[in-house]
């Protein structure tokens, strides 16, 4: 272990400079839920005008075409935020990717809406984790980078959406464009409040099961009616059974249903597939398509499936590995221990591993309690974070492809 060279070293001091926390307050004051979409036009602004002390070609790029399947199992548009897309010397020969998200978990009415210090140091607040900090993190590490010798030979691209907490569907194939020839990719994410990484990540697939039946008096003739709610219940059971050995099924809610004496004739099942390998998603498909026909043939209603895997399983290959072994590498020489482990949770990391491009997804701040009221960020880990960045993207640009 030498230790950061002076080129390094430079840009740990001038990561750790940056004014990360006053920027993790500003934007942590602004509601980007992600179906807020002024708070997500007021977000993408501010980080619009941040980001520009960048070099390179800014701009806000309006979301792809998305749907949604409504309670009445109408397919809808759905829409989003415009999402940030940075691209910085697009031609050197080494070149980068790195993603992070503008939108949280909390709509506009949520009561979650400011900042607050904790008697342990710690900041609360909407977004501080999840990924604010996150976002303040990679701007200073890429301005450290910019500031330094190392940058002359490297070019990236940067990739902030608006969609990410909702399964990135309008940002996707934004998303895999930019990774095309990068030789690596850093997502900020938070890691844990003790620093521990995400290693291998399952994937997700999100579905809306449709069932039409048909409506009768439930006791004058009940046998003219086909009952769509207690088909979507049988589809639900079936899937639930179908559980185990590395797919995780949950059936999570059932719109439909009315007044009690009508029988049901739509109900939509929403269900979430955990995928642990590829060869579990073939074995989801499977099982979902073997229940639908199987209910659908024995309450004779027509059943439709909505939904994808969008998400695949990202396991550690050997590229990822050296990834990883590359940012413990650079931790060890910042007296940063670094460590990581396997997690269910899914991000972008995983649609940027399915190009191909190791990636390494949690290199935002330490904090924890994300998604609730409760979420926190440690504010010294933005400048510790920062460095760490710095550090492995200079070490990336000088020797290329881990």
């Amino acid at each position: 272990m030498e230790g950061p060279n002076t080129i390094e070293r430079d840009a740990v001091a001038h990561a750790r400079a940056a004014p990360m926390l006053a920027q993790v307050e500003r934007w942590a004051a602004v509601n980007s839920g992600t179906r807020n979409l002024d708070g997500l036009a007021t977000m993408a602004g501010l980080l619009a005008d941040a980001f520009s002390i960048l070099p390179g070609d800014l701009r806000l790029v309006e979301p792809a075409s998305a749907e949604q399947v409504g309670a009445d199992g109408e397919v809808r548009a759905l829409d989003h935020g415009r999402h940030l897309h940075l691209r910085v010397r697009p031609h050197a020969p080494v070149r980068m990717l790195f993603t992070g998200h503008m939108d949280t978990v909390y709509p506009a009415d949520h009561a979650f809406q400011t900042c607050a210090w904790r008697d342990d140091g710690a900041l609360g607040g909407p977004g501080v984790a999840d990924m604010k900090g996150g976002l303040a993190v990679m701007l200073a590490a890429l301005a450290a980078v910019e500031a330094s010798p190392g940058a002359a030979h490297f070019g990236y691209d940067v990739i902030i959406n608006s969609d990410e907490e909702t399964g990135s569907f309008s940002s996707a194939a934004l998303l895999t464009e930019a990774a095309r020839g990068k030789v690596a990719a850093l997502t900020y994410e938070p890691a844990l409040a003790d620093g521990t990484l995400a290693g291998a990540r399952g994937g997700t697939g999100n579905f809306s099961i449709v069932a039409h039946g048909r409506s009768a008096h439930a006791g004058r003739n009940p046998e003219d009616g086909r009952n769509a709610l207690v088909a979507a219940a049988d589809v639900a059971v079936r899937l639930a059974k179908a559980a185990g050995r590395g797919l995780a099924v949950n059936p999570a809610r059932i719109d439909g249903g009315g007044p009690n004496n009508v029988v049901p004739d739509l109900a939509v099942l929403r269900v979430n597939v955990r995928p642990q390998t590829a060869a579990d998603i073939a074995r989801a498909r499977a099982h979902i398509d073997a229940a639908v026909a199987m209910a659908a043939a024995e309450h004779d209603v027509a059943i439709t499936v909505h939904g994808s895997f969008n998400r695949p399983p990202r396991p550690i290959d050997t590229h990822m590995q050296r990834l990883l072994d590359r940012v413990k590498a650079a931790g060890a020489d910042l007296g940063i221990p670094i460590a990581w482990a396997a997690t269910g949770g899914v991000c972008d990391g995983n649609t940027i591993a399915a190009t191909g491009v190791p990636v390494v997804d949690t290199m935002g701040v330490r904090g924890g309690a994300i998604h609730s009221i409760d979420e926190y960020m440690i504010p010294d880990s933005l400048g510790e974070r920062a460095a760490l960045s710095a550090v492995t993207i200079l070490r990336i640009a000088r020797e290329g492809r881990p």
